[in-house]
């Protein structure tokens, strides 16, 4: 049987002294809140069995806010490890005590977003989501303003001059990245596929406007062929790219910039073999990884989830106890690059 942490192994573990842990636990004198946050960590870290009364300890004289998150796709690794990044930075914000409350969208239809977002509204002093871009979202996102309550856009801008702030990559740059790859391992000219989730999604528009103006500018021996709009589903991309390997014998490749990867990743290891097409998806997750690591595909270029999450905390824990700000501002985080001998 393991051996249980004691409160000297807590006291190692977060480089303070036993006399130090014991005034977190019981209180007896004021601690820094940097130390307290220090040992909390260091008891969920080793399974410390008080860990729960030393964040209560820690947390009890900061402001408790509550926080919404509209995510999509459930099922998705993606978003699920977007879920579980959310939840760890709620819970390791130095500022506040938070409670996350955490809604995945169930299509594209501003409808369904719309009545989360309501939903949410009702219980939660901020939000953050990936929504598209449409205009009754950014009536209801303008209604919720006025109320005092801030949202976010996460990963794809949507309701520009109304939304709080976005907080996710500079997509046309990752177009731009993906297209300039392209162009340098592409054995030969060619045509290129294109596939978006959809065109109300800004993230996925401004990519593939960045990936056309590459290719345009700088490597115009590529044909762009027309958008192809996969609505991020896996059956759809892969039929598709079936059929444009089936039609086009001068297909040199594709850029899956949103969703649906997995259908494509299926299709060219079902019929790609000897092809030598060059293939470009967005983030990293066990099928983009294992598709690196068999050379199914070229590159991923990847949000970095936890920065995002960190960097969202302060956002709207600021614009909760300052209010919503007259300019809404972006922020733009560097993406990570993910190729097979990095992996």
């Amino acid at each position: 049987m393991a051996k249980r942490p004691t409160i000297a192994d807590l006291a190692r573990e977060a480089r303070v002294s036993v006399a130090t842990v014991d005034r977190v636990l019981n209180a007896r004198h004021p601690v820094r809140e940097e130390t307290a946050r220090r040992v909390y960590e260091a008891a969920h870290a080793i399974g410390y069995h008080a860990a729960g009364l030393i964040k209560q300890r820690w947390q009890r004289d900061l402001p408790q806010y509550r926080l919404g998150f509209i995510l999509r796709k459930p099922a998705q690794h993606f978003y699920q490890d977007f879920a579980r990044e959310v939840e760890a930075a709620v819970r390791l914000a130095q500022s506040f005590h938070g409670i996350p409350r955490i809604e995945f969208a169930s299509s594209h239809v501003p409808g369904d977003v719309i009545a989360l977002l309501k939903d949410l509204g009702g219980r939660c002093q901020a939000i953050a989501m990936v929504a598209p871009d449409h205009p009754n979202i950014t009536a209801a996102v303008e209604e919720l303003k006025a109320k005092g309550i801030p949202v976010f856009s996460l990963l794809s801008d949507f309701a520009a001059g109304v939304r709080e702030g976005y907080i996710g990559l500079n997509n046309r740059k990752v177009g731009r990245t993906a297209a300039w790859m392209f162009s340098n391992v592409a054995k030969r000219p060619g045509k290129v596929a294109v596939f978006v989730g959809s065109h109300r999604f800004q993230g996925h528009e401004l990519r593939e406007t960045g990936f056309r103006s590459y290719l345009r500018e700088n490597a115009p021996s590529f044909e762009v062929l027309d958008t192809l709009v996969n609505l991020e589903k896996r059956q759809i991309t892969y039929e598709t790219t079936l059929d444009l390997m089936q039609r086009h014998p001068d297909l040199v490749g594709f850029y899956v910039a949103g969703g649906g990867m997995e259908g494509a990743i299926s299709a060219l290891r079902e019929e790609g073999k000897g092809q030598d097409l060059v293939a470009i998806v967005n983030e990293i997750t066990p099928e983009s990884r294992a598709a690196l690591a068999d050379d199914t595909i070229t590159m991923a270029l990847a949000t970095p989830l936890r920065r995002l999450c960190q960097e969202l905390m302060t956002l709207m824990a600021r614009a909760i106890k300052t209010g919503t700000a007259e300019t809404p501002g972006q922020t733009f985080l560097p993406f990570d690059i993910h190729l097979p001998e990095n992996i």
